[in-house]
């Protein structure tokens, strides 16, 4: 005799829920990208888009920040402990500005770049050709981005003195730093 069809049902969903409560004891329950489906666009976090939005540095000039290259808008939260002169605070305003401008249009691009991609994985349209275009030109603007958010680091540090430099290394915490060197002047 067979059983029933739903006593069937019924022990298969038993059986799945306890194989989802033995995965979740066992932390399997779910990607670590469960809830990012949700996204508008969803290579970007909302924060993100934000940052990217705002001209914020999200970690791209880290090479420059921890190798004792200061980044323009540290440098101007910290004017009046490093002694800024008048003169320096000017022009580190200005190079604080020019690398808002720049990375914020570079930011917008890069955002409408990853919406495409994700529009058109979406609608389910993307080729093989289209994906290389748009990869290798989100890959452009990610590299123009972080070249900027560098670019500023190298031109800030040449407003500052070497004592000022090393200064700014304590007051941000990087303690035991190598003594700064102003770096070589470079026509830019």
């Amino acid at each position: 005799m067979r059983p029933p069809l739903l006593a069937i049902a019924l022990l298969f969903a038993a059986g799945e829920v306890g194989l989802a409560q033995d995965a979740q004891r066992h932390g399997h329950a779910s990607s670590p990208y469960a809830g990012q489906q949700h996204r508008s666009i969803k290579s970007l976090s909302q924060q993100q888009v934000e940052d990217l939005r705002a001209g914020r540095g999200m970690g791209l000039a880290l090479a420059a920040e921890l190798n004792g290259y200061p980044g323009p808008l540290h440098v101007l939260e910290l004017a009046d402990r490093l002694a800024l002169s008048a003169e320096q605070r000017s022009r580190v305003q200005q190079l604080h500005d020019a690398m808002k401008r720049e990375t914020i249009q570079l930011g917008e691009r890069l955002i409408g770049e990853e919406a495409e991609l994700d529009r058109q994985f979406a609608a389910r349209t993307i080729e093989p050709a289209s994906l290389t275009t748009l990869t290798d030109a989100i890959g452009r603007t990610q590299a123009a981005l972080r070249a900027a958010h560098l670019k500023y680091h190298l031109h800030t540090a040449k407003v500052l003195t070497p004592s000022q430099m090393q200064r700014y290394a304590e007051l941000r915490g990087y303690a035991g730093a190598q003594p700064m060197h102003a770096p070589r002047q470079h026509p830019y």
